[in-house]
């Protein structure tokens, strides 16, 4: 039997760039020491927030490589592999270097918008092309199409190393849904920062945090709490990180979070096209907040 073991709060990791737009591999480090040491439970690296698509192989693999190395297995690691050619997805997970890799996220495909029993083939092929641990990825807002409550509950019972979902509809009827039909064995994990609060109230057991990058302290004592029962203080939590959340992706992600880090002094504010850093009034009230919340 395999079990998820991605629970609490997972940081969806950025990748930190120079002035000049190559990868500032010193920043990164940085980065994932400061969440070790400030509660994250697991990573997840090489996926949307790290701006993925506009990163070379070659880049990839030395950033899966230093942060392997610099974590060594105190948490575990999930790595990003995805797309909408179902071949070449299971190509690369036959192929490709997993070495201290936990897990694999997989993102639905996306543009060809294919059926429910397209998607249910396509993750059940990934399932089969790899030993390790997959979750399931639904962010129809990205991809264009809506991962069904019905067709995740239907890899969950055929699939044996389909362990979760990241769930980023934002629909909390279906995240209700899944966590009311799935297995026991299978858990939800939130995708979306602000309903990280009633989704873990419903029963899913984390997050795949993007505000966790900069905030991981604040934001897995409120997970921490609301698994203890404790509702009240991590309600309180949840609300004082309100304005953040609608600002952190009004210019895309990860403009936000990387504007906030920049505010904080861990990297520069660099993008890589077609991302832009956030505008120059939202960074202002960012910075505002940050000061009220005294961070």
């Amino acid at each position: 039997m395999v079990h998820n073991i991605f629970k609490g709060l997972g940081i969806a990791l950025i990748t930190p760039f120079k002035e000049d737009g190559s990868v500032d591999y010193d920043a990164l480090i940085r980065l994932v020491d400061y969440q070790l040491n400030n509660g994250a439970d697991f990573f997840c690296i090489l996926a949307t927030t790290g701006e993925t698509p506009t990163l070379t192989r070659e880049e990839k693999q030395k950033i899966k490589d230093l942060v392997v190395d610099y974590v060594q297995a105190r948490v575990p690691i999930l790595i990003g592999c995805g797309g909408n050619n179902t071949a070449a997805v299971v190509e690369e997970l036959q192929t490709a270097d997993f070495k201290g890799i936990d897990g694999i996220l997989s993102v639905c495909p996306y543009y060809n918008k294919p059926s429910q029993e397209g998607l249910y083939q396509h993750f059940k092929a990934i399932a089969a092309a790899t030993q390790l641990p997959v979750v399931l990825y639904n962010v129809p807002g990205r991809t264009g199409v809506n991962l069904q409550a019905a067709t995740t509950v239907r890899l969950a019972r055929d699939c044996q190393n389909i362990v979760a979902i990241k769930e980023a509809s934002g629909n909390l009827e279906q995240v209700d849904e899944i966590i009311k039909n799935k297995p026991a064995d299978f858990d939800v994990i939130s995708g979306d920062d602000s309903l990280t609060f009633p989704m873990v109230s419903c029963g899913a057991v984390g997050v795949i945090s993007v505000i966790g990058n900069a905030l991981p302290k604040e934001f897995s004592r409120m997970i921490r709490l609301q698994m203890r029962g404790e509702y009240d203080p991590a309600r309180t939590i949840h609300h004082r990180f309100t304005d953040l959340f609608s600002l952190l992706f009004v210019d895309g992600n990860p403009a936000g979070v990387k504007a906030m880090l920049s505010e904080m002094g861990f990297i520069q504010n660099v993008l890589r096209l077609p991302l832009v850093p956030m505008r120059i009034n939202n960074m202002q009230r960012m910075s505002e907040i940050l000061k009220e919340l005294k961070i």
